[in-house]
């Protein structure tokens, strides 16, 4: 056996609850003025929802429409005055007290991001990996694409049934690949282990809910050539009772799931968090386009896996570093040539990447931040970042 695991959470799960109501606030302010520089921190501790942060934009929302906002994002989640759980169990959107803290920019970070150009220079020095592997249909590692599959057919199974399941969700996926040489080559052999935890109202029995989501998990989609229902080891709530849950039972706070957000453990990661922040801020723009540079590498054939890491200066639009590591999976490609042709092509300045993916005009036609907090900052392939456009360019190489 070699064995390799990855978990993933539902948008009820406290963690998550913070980055959608934090992404919410940067949808709002932005769909109004999208030159707005945004960063607005949550936390979620009981029935306190504290907002902070910094805020330059010519939007000036109430602490009622903060509130608001809070709320509508609460209730989109799932936390929308279930009747089968009560105000003991889980949290309850009448309950919630909303503090507002949030200043202005920073004007010494400001004369460096607004430049008289027209270019925009990164809000911050950072690092940010993006990574892609030839291992599912969407370049995503096997791992974390089968625990958010499982993850989304119970949360759906849930907001559809609050009389039975709670939307406060935990999914963890082990695959099997055989030997180190099959996970180097990307080749999973088996689903070993699966873990779920979802809240249930108080009157059903434990074996009750362990058949529901069994069958749950069997009709999540897992492929038939690597899941067998009657081999595949499998823990459902564990402890034997999950009814309590929400932020009454455990805090949450806005970038706690970067492993979640991205690819699950199989690559480095960033220094910071995408959620609560605008596109200047390098850390979401910077991992959209690793991540697009990653995955049309792979998909163009040129390795069968592929680290892209940026890195940034406060104020400067250039990154300072671009580098391509396939890992040793190269196919007629070579990483110097790769790292010198993408430095080469793509400007990676926060504008470019910003005009690329439209990251400065969220809308439900395109995509918004809070559903992309909700589902993984990286892996649907309905963002725009996810986009396969430049194959052909990289098959020139």
């Amino acid at each position: 056996m070699y064995l390799f695991t990855s978990e993933v959470v539902s948008p009820g799960h406290p963690d998550k609850c913070a980055d959608i109501i934090a992404d919410s606030i940067v949808d709002a302010i932005l769909s109004q003025d999208s030159k707005a520089r945004v960063a607005s921190e949550v936390f979620v501790a009981g029935k306190h929802i504290v907002i902070g942060g910094e805020v330059n934009s010519s939007v000036n929302l109430s602490h009622q429409e903060y509130r608001s906002i809070v709320k509508s994002a609460l209730a989109k989640i799932g936390y929308n005055g279930n009747p089968h759980f009560s105000k003991a169990q889980c949290l309850h959107p009448d309950d919630i007290e909303v503090d507002v803290f949030l200043n202005q920019q920073s004007p010494d970070i400001n004369q460096g991001v607004d430049q008289s150009s027209g270019e925009i220079g990164a809000g911050d020095q950072g690092i940010m990996f993006g990574f892609a592997s030839n291992e599912t249909s969407n370049f995503m590692p096997a791992a974390i694409t089968y625990a958010r599959m499982i993850c989304d057919r119970v949360y759906s199974y849930a907001l559809k049934n609050p009389d039975k399941l709670g939307v406060d969700i935990k999914t963890q996926v082990t695959v099997d690949y055989g030997s180190k040489a099959n996970f180097e080559d990307c080749h999973p052999e088996k689903i070993h282990t699966i873990v779920v935890s979802a809240p249930s109202v108080e009157s059903l029995k434990i074996q009750e809910v362990r058949e529901l989501i069994k069958e749950l998990i069997d009709d999540s989609g897992l492929p038939q050539n690597l899941y067998d229902k009657d081999k595949t080891i499998i823990y459902i709530n564990p402890t034997g009772r999950y009814v309590n849950h929400s932020s009454l039972h455990d805090s949450g706070l806005t970038g706690r799931k970067l492993i979640v957000d991205s690819f699950g453990g199989y690559s480095p990661i960033g220094g910071g968090a995408q959620s609560s922040k605008d596109y200047t801020k390098v850390d979401r723009s910077g991992l959209y386009a690793a991540r697009w540079i990653a995955k049309n590498i792979v998909a163009a054939g040129l390795a069968k896996k592929c680290i892209v890491q940026l890195s940034y200066a406060i104020g400067v639009a250039k990154p300072v570093s671009v580098s391509v590591d396939c890992m040793g999976t190269n196919i007629n490609s070579n990483d110097d040539k790769l790292s010198q042709f993408v430095h080469d092509k793509f400007a990676l300045t926060p504008k470019w990447i910003t005009d690329k993916f439209g990251l400065d005009k969220p809308s439900k036609d395109t995509f918004l931040y809070a559903d992309v907090a909700a589902k993984g900052q990286v892996g649907d392939p309905s963002y725009p970042w996810e986009q396969l456009d430049a194959i052909e360019l990289f098959q020139q190489i």
